[in-house]
Order: structure tokens, then sequence, then C-alpha cells
């Protein structure tokens, strides 16, 4: 599906995402990776929404944002919880949805000017 969106200079949004990809300024991503409208963290992690570690958390943890959109997969799948307790005292806001919901939600942030990372965990 590709997004139609306002032109926004000098952020990364999502610009289109389909089975097993998502494109980000019209560029195409395959693998993990950690979205925010500055930077990307290509290659975030190999685990998915069952084996994600606390070092895999520890890395939103430190973004700088206060709030995470957490896109698992095709489908809505939570983490263990001792992954997803460290937010709340943090300060930072953790949503988990799937892909496509965190990418339309991460543009209409992005877009606003908020701080807002998407971390996304693709099937496999």
């Amino acid at each position: 599906m590709k997004l139609h969106l306002s032109p926004t200079a000098g952020i990364n949004l999502f610009t289109a995402y389909g089975e097993g990809f998502v494109a980000v300024n019209h560029e195409k991503h395959t693998k993990n990776m950690i979205v925010m409208p500055e930077s990307m963290i290509p290659d975030w992690t190999n685990a998915d929404p069952a084996s994600l570690s606390g070092d895999d958390m520890q890395v939103l943890l430190q973004l700088g944002v206060p709030i995470v959109l957490l896109g698992t997969g095709n489908r809505l799948r939570f983490p263990a919880a001792e992954c997803l307790r460290p937010f709340m005292p943090a300060g930072i806001g953790l949503e988990v949805m799937d892909i496509q919901a965190a990418c339309r939600t991460y543009n209409i942030l992005a877009a606003e000017g908020r701080k807002v990372a998407a971390a996304l965990i693709f099937d496999r």
C-alpha cells in the first residue's frame, strides 16, 4: 500500500508498506529497524516479538523519544511483560501494534513535529 503524504521536508516518513517490507522516503527496507524523524537504525535486532530481549528493549529506552511504536509484523503480538515493564518508569509511552498501524501512526506524529520512533519487526 502506498501512503499519501503532504510534503514534510527533511524528515523520515513511510511512503509505502506491503508483505515483508516498508519504504522510508521511497527506499525499501525488509529487516528489523528503527525509524525516527531525523535518523534510522537499520538491523536493530534479529529477534521476533516472542524473543525480544532486555538488550533489544534497552536500545529503545535510550533513543531519547517519549513515544515508541513497536510494530510486530503483520499482526499484533506482545513481547514478554518483562520487556515492556521498564518503559513506564522511564516516562516513555510504548505502543504495540502491527507494522501497518505503526507506519500510519508514526507518519501522523512525525508530521506534527513530535519526537517518535517506530521500531519494526518483520515477519520471517
